[in-house]
């Protein structure tokens, strides 16, 4: 078997996967029902698989903070962004950005962290503009 998963270390990656479900369409693959410290989750997001991990120092597994956030973060595009992020403030998330259009660019963003630590960005498409389209934008827009 050949694939790319992302790999999580959350506090608790039960109560994460709780949070995602309620965000985000999830697809749980596996999710194990072990004490804290040693439980993991898959779940697929989009197509794309996860794979959480519980925070466990032991085995060098240490989840980021909100005063600490790793620079990584996950760039989501939805089906109703406004919808999206409501959900995740409503459920406790930090808001780093609120839902921004961005109309030149066809798109609406916005960027949370949940209270694991982890950064999302939110994309909706409005229309697809091209790669060479939004390059002469950002040049344009720079210039003046």
């Amino acid at each position: 078997m050949i694939g790319v998963e992302i790999d999580l270390v959350v506090t608790d990656s039960l109560k994460a996967l709780e949070l995602y479900e309620k965000i985000f369409e999830i697809d749980r693959v596996e999710v194990s029902d072990l004490p804290k410290g040693t439980n993991e989750a898959v779940f697929t997001l989009y197509g794309v698989r996860f794979h959480m991990l519980d925070e466990n120092p032991e085995f060098q597994l240490v989840a980021p903070t909100q005063d600490d956030p790793k620079t990584i973060w996950f760039n989501v595009t939805v089906p109703d962004i406004k919808e999206t992020y409501t959900k995740a403030m409503s459920l406790g998330c930090t808001e780093i950005q609120p839902v921004t259009e961005l109309p030149d660019y066809g798109v609406s963003n916005a960027i949370f962290m949940d209270s694991f630590g982890y950064i999302w960005m939110l994309h909706q498409i409005h229309k697809v503009v091209s790669h060479e389209d939004r390059i002469r934008i950002w040049q344009e827009k720079r210039d003046h």
